[in-house]
């Protein structure tokens, strides 16, 4: 009967040690959510919400590329003087004298005509 204790003892400490060290990575990754899961967190009333778009770099062509690009079909100190929807418009000084250049205002700057 003294073994029987003895080793139902040993089983009783081996179960609670091994049972202790899972109880605190079990405890990190409990959360209780009462209500509905999916909801947005509450609005910050204390400033308006940010502009549809914001954070996204913007769509059409960059000035900087456009004035790159430029300097690579020869001109020399471009500068983009004219944004439209469609347009990008840079002017600057060839070998010719003044000259004039239009991309479309798309990712990539496609050269429209020079």
């Amino acid at each position: 009967m003294m073994q029987f204790l003895a080793k139902a003892g040993l089983a009783a400490m081996l179960a609670a040690g091994t049972l202790a060290g899972t109880v605190a990575p079990a405890a990190a990754q409990l959360s209780i959510i009462i209500g509905d899961q999916d909801r947005d967190p509450p609005r910050d009333y204390r400033r308006p919400p940010p502009p549809p778009g914001f954070g996204r770099r913007p769509r059409g062509c960059d000035p900087r590329l456009a004035e790159d690009l430029a300097r690579d079909w020869g001109f020399r100190r471009p500068r983009v003087v004219d944004i439209t929807p469609r347009r990008v418009i840079v002017q600057g000084w060839t070998r010719r004298g003044p000259d004039e250049m239009s991309f479309a205002n798309v990712r990539g700057c496609p050269a429209l005509r020079r």
